[in-house]
This record gives C-alpha cells, structure tokens and sequence, in this order.
C-alpha cells in the first residue's frame, strides 16, 4: 500500500489536513459525462496503418505515418490511447503531480487515461519543451507518459522538430535558467503525422505541384538525427470507397488485449512500467535472441535501408516486440521483416 492522497482544493483543505483531519474527496463526475475514446474499429480500409499502430502500442515506439489528406492519419492517432493499457499507480501519481504543478487538475476520470496532447505546428521550441522562470512544463511534459501528437509534421519549424531529439532518447528534459536548471519528466509516446509534399498529393504525380526544391526543403525539416529516433515509418494511401463501405475492423478492446499480453511480456523483462522502446543496448542483447535466420534477414536490410547504429537497434526492438504480440520467446526472421517493412516512406 502507497502512502494516502488527499484532493486538496482550497487553503482550508490544507489546514484541515494539518489537523488532522482527511477533506471529503469531490463527488465523481457522472459516468454519462466521460466522454469514451474513440474507438479503432472506426478505421476501415487501412490494415497496414491499424496493425502499425498496434506494434505502437504494444512496444511504445514512436511512430510516423505519411500519407495524403483523408487517409486516416489523425483518425488512427487519436485511437491510440484506446488501445494503450491504463496508467499504473506510479504513473498516475506522476501524471497527477505535473497536472497539478501545470495549474491543470485532473477531472472526469482522465487519472487512468494517458495523456494526449496535440500541439499546433506553429507552436515555438519553448512552447513544446517547456521555459520560463520558474520553468514551466511544456508540452512534452504534459505528455508524459501518454501520447504526443504532432499533426502536419513537416509544417513544424526545423528548431521545434531539433528539440525533441534528447528528450526522445532520454524521457527528460533539462531547462536551464540563470538561476539553475530543471529537470522535468518526459516520457512521452510520439506520434507524427506528415503529407508526402506540402501540397498532399505526393503519391499521385499528375495532381502533385510541387517543385522538387520546396519537397527537399519539406522533408528536410525531419531531420536525419531526429528521424533515426523515430521507430515506425507508416505509409499510407486514400482508403478506396469499397473498403470504406466495408465491415468495421477488431475494436478498440479486441486489440488492446493483445496489446496488454505484450507489455506483460516486456514487464516480466525488464520490469514495472517498461516497454521495449525503452531498451539499452545491454538489454538488446539479453532480451532479443536472434536466430540464424533472423540475423541474416538483419544484415540483408542493413544496406537496402542504410541503417545507422541506432537503426540497427532500433529494428530489433521493434521485431522484438512484433514477437511479443505473436507470443514467441525468440526473434524470428518473419518479425525482422515486418520490422524492416516499417521504416519504408512509400506506400507498398
């Protein structure tokens, strides 16, 4: 048992606490007021997009989808804190104490929700890690241990993307000041989303406009250091209309089980609130056992993708979690693949 949280509202909460006394807690928001997450079954005609998006989930990988308008890339982002398993005690104590220190108190339940912020590309560096004095959090705090979403990621300021990268590697971030520096929590899950060219019609030549300098210019904005950070590259095209007729695909809830019997797998390796994203080098080599197949698969990709070493590592992580969801101890060739398969930046 955790030491006992009280809600304080008011200076008179305070000093009755001091008293001894324990403030009456605030009558729960009605369950018809909750608003429920959306939920995945309302993607259709996207199976690539929906099974990236559970490897996601299951391994905490960050993950960018590139497609044009209507593709489903919001839609999916917004679904996937419907499938991620709620907050664990730790995490919400941590969750409630940057809401508090933000001046944004937890209502209506949201204290087993993860986070979901989703900045506007116009928003500055500071806006997004976080400034001030005394510093405040910024975004990626307030996405700690929850979702970041960053919608037209290619309209984001080179400076804003730059930003990220440490924080992305490290889950912190550190603001200093004249007066010191601060340390603040952020371990968030990005998610991005980009249209293949400023004017959205990449994949489709004749309607493209663009000139190949203001696409140079556009991609160039994802950095090389950033995007080595960056687990899944998703790419998408328009559903066609028969597949949006369609039946829906597995809910929210039929996904999330999967997702859930994965993290077990990962909590029972490398402990409580850990995923594989989050692995060393040292638990690479302890937790994702290659066989023969599987390293010669590796070493095929390793130049057809031009894989750094932290894209090498980064593969395995993902294929081991790709393994996890199919409930094998070992790394196979076929999770190599599928891992591989998710850095391409053009639609199969």
């Amino acid at each position: 048992e955790g030491p006992a949280i009280a809600a304080l509202g008011s200076l008179s909460d305070l000093r009755a606490l001091a008293d001894g006394e324990i403030p009456s807690a605030p009558s729960p928001a009605p369950a018809g007021c909750i608003a429920a997450p959306p939920d995945l079954a309302d993607l259709k005609g996207q199976p690539g997009l929906r099974r990236g998006l559970e490897i996601a989930a299951a391994g905490g990988h960050a993950a960018l989808v590139v497609g044009p308008p209507g593709s489903g890339k919001s839609m999916a982002a917004r679904r996937l804190p419907s499938i991620l398993p709620p907050l664990s005690r730790r995490e919400a104590i941590e969750v409630t104490r940057i809401a508090s220190v933000a001046g944004r108190p937890s209502i209506d339940g949201a204290l087993a929700r993860r986070p979901f912020r989703a900045p506007h590309h116009t928003i500055s560096a500071a806006g997004l890690v976080g400034g001030g004095s005394p510093p405040r959090p910024g975004e990626i705090t307030l996405a700690h241990r929850g979702v970041l979403f960053l919608d037209e990621l290619g309209e984001f300021s080179r400076a804003t993307l730059e930003a990220l990268r440490q924080p992305l590697e490290d889950g912190a971030v550190t603001i200093s000041r004249a007066r010191g520096a601060a340390t603040l929590p952020a371990a968030f899950q990005l998610f991005a989303a980009a249209n293949p060219c400023p004017c959205g019609h990449g994949e489709d030549s004749a309607r493209c406009r663009c000139t190949a300098e203001r696409i140079r210019a556009y991609d160039a904005r994802l950095s090389g250091a950033l995007a080595d950070r960056i687990d899944l590259v998703l790419a998408v095209e328009q559903p066609s209309a028969a597949a949006l007729a369609g039946d829906p695909g597995e809910t929210s809830a039929e996904v999330s089980a999967r997702v859930f019997d994965a993290r077990e797998a990962q909590r029972e390796r490398l402990g409580e609130d850990r995923v594989n994203s989050s692995m060393s080098d040292a638990e690479i080599a302890a937790s994702a056992e290659l066989d023969r197949e599987a390293r010669s698969a590796l070493i095929a990709g390793h130049g057809e993708h031009a894989l750094s070493g932290r894209g090498w590592n980064r593969v395995i992580k993902v294929a081991r979690t790709c393994a996890d969801l199919d409930g094998a101890r070992n790394v196979g060739a076929e999770h190599i693949a599928e891992a591989l398969s998710l850095r391409r930046r053009e639609a199969p």
